[in-house]
C-alpha cells in the first residue's frame, strides 16, 4: 500500500476497536494492532477508540467471554469458566449508546471473532460447550440496530482489496450525506446526492440504482424526514453490495456514452479497448479510469464530471491499483 500522507481537510471521523490501535485492552493484556489503519487509513480517518468490554468494567485481564445459545435463540454473551457472568444487557447498552453518543461516527472498524465487536461469523456455543452456530457480537448488533446505516466492516477483511474499495467507499459516501444532506435537510440536497452518487450507486448494485431512481421520483409527495431516512438506509444497504469487474464495466461503458458524439473513432476505440481489458481481468480499474477522466476534463459536462465515482476516496490510498 502507498505510504505517502494524504492530505486532507478534515479527517473523518470513524470509531475502531480499541485493540487494533494497539491498545492493550485484550481479555490477556494483549492488542491486534493493525498496521493498515494505522500507518494507512489514519491519515485519511479520525479514529475513535472504543471497546465494549472495558467500557462495561470487565477491567484487564478477566475471564474471556464467549457467546452461548440454542440455534434458534438469541445467543447470549457468557463467561467462558463461570457461565452465571452474563454480560449481554450491558453490552447492548455500550452499543447503544456509542450509537447515541458518537453519532458524528461515519463508520466502525470491528474486531474479528469477538463476541462483543465481530461483525459476523462470531462462533456461538452450545450450553454445554460444544460449538454451535455463528452470529454477530452483542455490541455489534446493538450498534446496528440503532443505526442501520453506518458502514461497518472487520480489520481482518480489509486485507481483501474488494472489501476494502467497499468499506472505504461506503464511510466517504456516508460523509458526503451527513455533511451535505444531514446537516441540511431540503429536497433539493437530497437529490443532488443521489445525482452525484448515482455511478458509484450503479457499481455496487444497479438494481438499487433504478429503485431509487423511482423513489426519488415521487419522495417529494412524502414529508422530507421520511424520505430522508428511507432513501439513505436503502443507499447504504444497496453500497454494501460489492463491485464487481462486470459492474464497474457497465459504469464506464456509460460513462463513455456521454463523450461518444465528441470522441473520434481512434479515440472511442482506446477507450473501449481499455475498458474490454479491465473486464477480462488484464488491468486493474485505475488503468481506464486515468484515461476515461483524461478525456472527461475535455469533453464531459458538469453532471458526469462531478460523479463521485471518479474520485470515491483520495486516489492516494491506490485502492483501484488492486481491483
Amino acid at each position: 500500500m502507498p505510504n505517502s500522507k494524504i492530505e486532507m481537510e478534515r479527517k473523518i471521523p470513524v470509531g475502531i476497536s480499541s485493540c487494533l490501535l494497539g491498545q492493550e485492552v485484550r481479555y490477556n493484556g494483549g492488542h491486534k494492532r493493525s498496521r493498515y489503519c494505522i500507518d494507512v487509513l489514519s491519515d485519511c480517518f479520525e479514529f475513535e477508540p472504543f471497546c465494549p468490554e472495558m467500557a462495561i468494567g470487565l477491567g484487564v485481564p478477566r475471564e474471556p467471554i464467549r457467546l452461548v445459545g440454542e440455534a434458534d435463540e438469541t445467543p447470549r454473551a457468557l463467561g467462558t469458566v463461570d457461565a452465571s457472568i452474563d454480560v449481554t444487557e450491558p453490552l447492548l447498552k455500550a452499543g447503544r449508546d456509542i450509537a447515541a453518543e458518537r453519532s458524528h461516527l461515519r463508520g466502525y472498524v470491528l474486531m474479528k471473532g469477538s463476541p462483543s465487536c465481530g461483525m459476523e461469523r462470531v462462533k456461538v456455543y452450545h450450553p454445554n460447550g460444544m460449538p454451535n452456530t455463528s452470529d454477530s457480537g452483542i455490541f455489534v448488533r446493538a450498534l446496528r440496530e440503532a443505526n442501520p446505516a453506518l458502514p461497518l466492516e472487520e480489520e481482518a477483511r480489509l486485507n481483501d482489496a474488494v472489501l476494502r474499495d467497499n468499506f472505504i467507499a461506503r464511510v466517504f459516501a456516508y460523509d458526503d450525506w451527513i455533511t451535505s444532506v444531514e446537516s441540511d435537510p431540503s429536497y433539493h440536497n437530497l437529490i443532488q446526492f443521489h445525482s452525484r452518487q448515482k455511478y458509484l450507486l450503479m457499481a455496487h448494485h444497479y438494481q438499487g440504482y433504478r429503485e431509487l431512481g423511482r423513489y426519488l421520483a415521487e419522495a417529494h409527495e412524502l414529508p422530507l424526514e421520511q424520505a430522508m431516512h428511507e432513501y439513505i438506509l436503502a443507499f447504504m444497504r444497496h453500497m454494501s453490495h460489492r463491485a464487481t469487474r462486470k459492474t464497474h464495466t457497465n459504469v464506464l461503458m456509460h460513462m463513455l456514452g456521454y463523450m461518444k458524439k465528441s470522441l473520434d473513432t481512434e479515440v472511442k476505440q482506446e477507450l473501449i479497448d481499455s475498458i474490454e481489458e479491465y473486464r477480462l481481468g488484464q488491468v486493474p480499474l485505475v488503468a481506464p479510469l486515468v484515461i476515461l477522466k483524461h478525456y472527461l476534463k475535455r469533453y464531459g459536462g458538469d453532471y458526469i464530471c462531478e460523479q463521485t465515482y471518479l474520485n470515491p476516496y483520495p486516489h492516494q490510498l491506490g485502492l483501484r491499483n488492486y481491483i
